[in-house]
């Protein structure tokens, strides 16, 4: 990839994280917060959701061009769903826990809380929301973070609802999960203050470090998701959604970088060709018997062809600004955005089934010749129409550049046009939810997971790696607890962290494990109860079952504790049957030994017991 230097080109980067809160209740309602699985949704309902006018009398654009393809919204409902969640009644007050905990990350990230928090309406109708609109609210402003780069600056801390769970999307509409609506949800902007890909990538773990410190995020994908606002000099704000990872972020922002770079370069060469946009036009007629499977299809079934020339892009439609990804990627997009399954064009024409022949025939019917490109659709009627419209105006502004846009990520670090960049339109004031009041002098500030690595260490004696672990880990909470219990810090650190993740190496469903479970083990094995050798049998019988309690998977597994003469007489017997070799080598052959005498008492005595007794009749014998 091709290494830029960011000062020159006068990169600009900001972020936008949203973190979901590990709250018991949702934003506006007393619904739990638990991820269901959507085939235990007890029934659906529809809807199909259109635009409305601000206060203001104007409507957002990126609603507008989501309006103009309609589609079906299919809700999956729960038990737990409530008509709040539906939209059949109004929100309640703003939940006070998710308050807190909004008020404790606005005190991590130095920022100065607002008096009063006042619910808006922020329109969104592409059906992630039942309403037709996410509530959210400004919690604080004018924080900042540091960075080995520099500080960066946090421009607001909204508190919001967490919108509903993608399931299906269907041709003609998407099906969504109700279980996730409304859960609450912090964002975090920073100021433009990024300039390098690697200061944003540090920006994002820095705060990402500041959340999960609270102890109160959900964990798991999904539950944070980056956006990233990327412009240069001559370019422009670009907004990229969904950046699940954070080893990503670095390298959305430079192929970002790369393909406005691109784009610049190819408004510059189409400026000295002197290109332009012309009019649409059908083409069926010139595609009459084709061999082309897309195409062929749409005209049987009563469709249509429609083409824009594109003069002077010759070239330069097929060009890359992305890895696998060309200037027709982005017309296709937007094509895509109408039901269309994407153009073609002449830059990489003949093929797919079209000819030479029906190339040149094409390039007749819209008057493009050398030097001129032209770019098709085959749909039905209206879709081929209004999809080669979007081509066309995203050809013209190819003209101008870099068009302002919100882009989606995809998995390579690329990105996708979504929809046009969101405007002040989409937000009006929710009348249904009364302001409240905030404190921040009652919330406690947490401990910075950095400085759980260090208590740990320093308090535990946990080495350096295993106490990040435990510190960065999503059990963590639990960990706590159980030394606060008295369990050895050690012990509990290597159960959360090394035990399960070989048991889930290994396949076992280490998700059905909870807190109880895992602490209910380390109780009986600091109580003497089960030998650490017997840990892994239990925790397997458990996942299994879950409905057990650890004392019952002690029982399941066969590993109820023995009594020291138990001990010693199966000792005996293994010392007894290897007399021979306990003669020739006395303690040299205490190793062995001990791995025999373990397996005969089967995880049933703890360790240093067996080795004790072991110990004491080698000596005897030798």
């Amino acid at each position: 990839m091709t290494a830029y230097d960011y000062d020159d080109l006068g990169l600009v980067a900001g972020l936008e994280i949203h973190q979901q809160l590990d709250t018991a209740t949702k934003l506006f309602c007393q619904c739990p917060t638990d991820e269901r699985d959507p085939d235990s949704a007890t029934r659906s309902f529809s809807r199909y959701l259109h635009p409305t006018k601000s206060e203001l009398g104007e409507l957002d654009e990126a609603a507008l061009e989501e309006s103009r393809v309609e589609r079906e919204f299919e809700y999956l409902a729960y038990d737990s769903t409530c008509l709040v969640e539906e939209d059949e009644e109004p929100p309640h007050r703003l939940d006070a826990e998710a308050r807190e905990v909004a008020l404790q990350i606005a005190e991590l990230l130095d920022m100065e809380p607002v008096d009063q928090a006042h619910v808006m309406r922020k329109l969104v109708i592409d059906g992630s929301n039942t309403s037709g609109f996410q509530r959210t609210s400004l919690v604080a402003q004018d924080g900042r973070i540091e960075t080995s780069e520099g500080p960066v600056g946090v421009e607001d801390l909204l508190l919001e609802e967490e919108s509903a769970q993608r399931v299906e999307e269907r041709e003609d509409g998407v099906t969504f999960s109700l279980d996730r609506l409304g859960v609450p949800l912090v964002e975090i902007g920073t100021r433009p203050d990024i300039d390098s890909p690697e200061q944003a990538r540090e920006a994002a773990e820095t705060i990402g470090m500041l959340l999960r410190s609270t102890g109160s995020v959900k964990r798991g994908l999904g539950t944070i998701r980056q956006d990233v606002n990327v412009s240069i000099a001559e370019g422009a704000r670009v907004e990229i959604k969904g950046v699940q990872a954070l080893d990503q972020i670095d390298e959305i922002v430079r192929q970002e970088v790369g393909r406005q770079v691109e784009l610049l370069d190819i408004r510059e060469e189409l400026h000295e060709r002197d290109a332009a946009v012309g009019d649409v036009v059908d083409v069926s007629e010139v595609f009459e018997g084709t061999d082309s499977g897309v195409i062929g299809g749409a005209l049987a079934d009563g469709g249509s062809v429609t083409a824009v020339p594109l003069y002077g892009f010759d070239g330069l439609v097929g060009r890359e600004i992305q890895p696998d990804r060309r200037l027709g990627t982005e017309l296709s997009d937007h094509a895509k955005r109408h039901g269309a399954g994407g153009i073609f064009h002449t830059d990489e024409l003949p093929a797919y089934g079209v000819t030479e022949a029906e190339v040149e025939a094409l390039c007749d019917a819209v008057n493009a010749g050398e030097g001129d490109a032209v770019a098709i659709v085959a749909a039905d009627t209206e879709t081929a129409e209004l999809a080669i419209e979007a081509a066309a105006e995203r050809a013209e502004t190819a003209l101008d550049g870099v068009p302002e846009e919100t882009r989606g990520a995809n998995d390579d670090g690329t990105t996708r046009y979504l929809r046009p960049l969101p405007g002040a339109a989409r937000m009006y004031p929710e009348t249904d939810v009364p302001p409240v009041e905030l404190a921040p002098s009652a919330v406690e500030t947490p401990e910075l997971l950095t400085e759980k690595v260090e208590r740990y260490q320093a308090e535990f004696g946990l080495d350096a790696g295993l106490a990040e672990q435990v510190a960065y880990g999503r059990r963590m909470p639990l960990f706590e607890r159980a030394v606060d219990e008295g369990i050895d810090a050690t012990f509990a650190a290597g159960l959360l962290e090394s035990t399960l993740t070989e048991l889930r190496r290994d396949d076992v469903a280490v998700a059905e494990l909870t807190d109880e479970h895992l602490l209910g083990v380390m109780r009986l094995v600091e109580d003497g109860e089960l030998a650490k050798e017997g840990v892994t049998d239990v925790l397997e019988e458990l996942a299994a079952d879950p409905a057990l309690t650890a004392e019952e998977a002690v029982e399941e597994a066969g590993l109820s504790g023995v009594s020291e003469a138990d001990v010693r007489d199966a000792v005996v017997d293994v010392v007894e049957r290897n007399a021979e070799q306990v003669e020739d080598e006395g303690m040299g052959a205490f190793s062995g030994l001990m791995g025999e005498a373990m397996g005969a008492l089967r995880g049933k005595a703890d360790g240093e017991v067996v080795s004790d007794v072991l110990r004491e009749e080698i000596q005897k014998r030798s």
